[in-house]
């Protein structure tokens, strides 16, 4: 039987691993909305409601930080989805989420990040939700300089108020 061939979704030769800057999105299957209700009328802000599901995902996003020495200077959980700025400054002293031995495929600290976020919002979920929670792999995007950086904020901070008109956007 042939298979469709997937997309390689990482750029070839790119160590995920290198300090910097990296814009991530991440799915839930068949863009289910679990984590967040956009709420408001037409003539008020729309308010990003986090449901209790969403709220797992923000206390795992809240310990990312200390948990493998990088900084998450923005994020957004939408009903369907997730963004995320991670800095990578140094990962000398990364604490590992998951042990490796030496003979398996070295993961990438971004790798590393979004496994270990999926693994751990999926744990609390599966106690009262039984679906497939997650789209496999998820979406990087290497930021490359301060414009770039200022316009990936912006998307962020502005995601729940275009929620309508998103690629996303799953009723």
């Amino acid at each position: 039987m042939n298979l469709p061939k997937r997309k390689p979704t990482r750029l070839k030769e790119y160590n995920y691993s290198t300090p910097g800057a990296y814009f991530i999105t991440i799915c839930t299957h068949n863009r289910k909305c679990l984590f967040s209700n956009i709420v408001g009328a037409i003539h008020e802000l729309p308010e990003n409601q986090l449901t209790e599901y969403g709220e797992y995902v923000e206390q795992i996003i809240e310990i990312l930080p200390e948990r493998f020495n990088v900084s998450i200077p923005k994020y957004v959980i939408m009903p369907n989805h997730i963004h995320l700025i991670i800095e990578i400054n140094n990962n000398d002293d990364e604490k590992r989420a998951i042990r490796e031995s030496p003979l398996q495929y070295q993961r990438s600290i971004i790798d590393k990040i979004v496994g270990f976020l999926k693994m751990n919002v999926s744990k609390k979920i599966h106690n009262t939700y039984s679906d497939k929670i997650w789209q496999r792999s998820f979406h990087d995007h290497i930021i490359r300089g301060e414009k770039d950086y200022r316009k990936i904020w912006e998307y962020i901070d502005t995601n729940p108020l275009k929620w309508e008109s998103d690629c996303f956007y799953n009723d």
